[in-house]
């Protein structure tokens, strides 16, 4: 099953009143489960193990936080990981980091890449705002619903 039709899956339960969703094949199996919120939790486990090492990442420098005016921490929004991979900044080692501090970021908007099972999955923003902290090094693993990003709402 390709990204693309799991995608498809994903939209057709978030309209429908269907709970959850099992498929399998000869290349793994997906679940697809509804929470109480308008959220969806994608799972695949393969037939068989993988394991996978990262590629050694370019040397980036530290992200660290240093706005003039520093935000009120109450007023963030976390941006959570909807799945289990590794987390990468960037599409590809030759391309330019996806969202930094300091980013404006928009709802649609990919910031960041989680690779799972060899499928490079972006993740897109739910919010408007500017990303005030990076809470993940490049290329580490995440597990589902970490913290990835804090961003100030616009």
């Amino acid at each position: 099953m390709d990204l693309k039709q799991i995608h498809e899956l994903i939209k057709i339960i978030n309209k429908s009143n269907i709970g959850e969703i099992s498929i399998e094949d000869k290349d793994g199996k997906v679940t697809i489960k509804q929470k109480e919120e308008p959220a969806v939790n994608v799972t695949a486990a393969p037939s068989q193990q993988v394991y996978t090492t990262a590629a050694p990442s370019l040397a980036a420098a530290p992200v660290q936080a240093a706005p003039a005016a520093a935000p009120k921490a109450d007023n963030l929004i976390t941006v959570k990981s909807p799945m289990i991979g590794t987390f990468y900044r960037r599409p590809s080692p030759d391309k330019p980091i996806l969202a930094e501090v300091g980013s404006e970021i928009t709802p649609g908007k990919v910031v960041c890449i989680i690779e799972a099972m060899k499928l490079f999955n972006e993740i897109e923003s739910e919010v408007k705002g500017t990303i005030v902290k990076v809470l993940v090094e490049d290329a580490s693993p995440v597990e589902y619903d970490q913290p990835l990003f804090l961003v100030e709402p616009a």
